[in-house]
């Protein structure tokens, strides 16, 4: 069954698995061939998938460093940035739907569908938990798709990225710059698991 094929009642229920498309592999002329490659093994599973931020995010951090903006409208800027890739990143995939929350996406998935979650409109909603993420540049999409996962009850949580993780835990991870500093405390009390996967070298 391909994730575009509807799907009985009780696997549109089950729990998702969140992908995140790492802001990297933006750059790289073939995501919009190995990213549909990827999400085809995925087949018969709910599939949120995260825009990573990349160069797009990257211009609101230079704008915070040369005008002083502060944590907080850098925050929620970055998050606007993000949601303009996840458009981007519909566009790529042929017009996957772009959804603002949780709720959206089990909705299409009923209709068989993967879901592109916008993470301003999630994280405005997710303001109202009080175990809501940090503003703070020490929070990037690995963080954000982290907490994605604890919200949708995933059963995994994938970050596909532009090279190999390093060897050791996340915290090791963080301290190489391959996620970001707050990822291995938004991953302490993971219910789901995690897997990086080099996209650019990936074989299937």
């Amino acid at each position: 069954m391909s994730p575009d094929a509807p799907k009985p009642v009780e696997t549109w229920l089950q729990p998702p698995v969140v992908v995140k498309v790492g802001g990297s592999l933006f750059e790289w002329p073939e995501l919009r061939s190995e990213l549909p490659r990827y999400i085809s093994t995925l087949a018969g599973l709910n599939v949120i998938l995260i825009a990573g931020g990349g160069k797009t995010a990257d211009l609101i951090r230079e704008q915070d460093r040369i005008h002083h903006l502060g944590d907080e409208r850098s925050h929620w800027l970055a998050l606007r940035a993000l949601s303009l890739n996840a458009h981007l990143l519909g566009q790529l995939l042929g017009g996957i739907q772009v959804v603002e929350g949780i709720n959206a996406s089990r909705s299409a998935w009923r209709r068989g569908g993967v879901t592109i979650l916008d993470l301003y409109r999630f994280s405005r909603g997710d303001e109202s938990r009080p175990d809501h993420l940090p503003h703070s540049w020490d929070v990037t999409s690995d963080s954000l798709s982290a907490r994605v996962a604890t919200v949708a009850e995933a059963s995994k949580l994938v970050l596909l990225k532009s090279a190999a993780p390093p060897a050791g835990d996340w915290a090791a991870a963080a301290k190489a710059g391959y996620v970001d500093s707050y990822f291995p405390t938004a991953v302490a009390k993971a219910d789901f698991a995690i897997e990086a996967i080099n996209l650019r070298e990936w074989v299937g």
